[in-house]
């Protein structure tokens, strides 16, 4: 509905209480991400990106959401850092 600054601030604050599932953490990292890059905050958003990685290593956005314009290259940047800082599979 457009509300992004109250979106926000409700995804902080369940962050600042903190969730219990790492899933539910990486989605509130993943949405606060998705604000920062509409608004224009590049920063932030690489941000979040990196949190949502660090809550849950599996993270990963749907290739449709990939494919934004806005915040599928920060995305994808942020996603080939943290596998090249993770140890190869066995």
């Amino acid at each position: 509905e457009g509300q992004h600054e109250r979106a926000e601030a409700l995804f902080r604050r369940a962050l600042a209480e903190g969730l219990k599932d790492s899933n539910d953490t990486a989605m509130a990292y993943k949405h606060l991400a998705f604000i920062a890059c509409a608004y224009n905050r590049p920063t932030e958003c690489e941000t979040a990106f990196r949190a949502a990685f660090a809550a849950d290593p599996g993270f990963r956005l749907t290739d449709a959401e990939v494919g934004h314009p806005i915040w599928g290259p920060v995305y994808k940047r942020v996603a080939a850092e943290d596998a090249a800082r993770r140890p190869p599979a066995k």
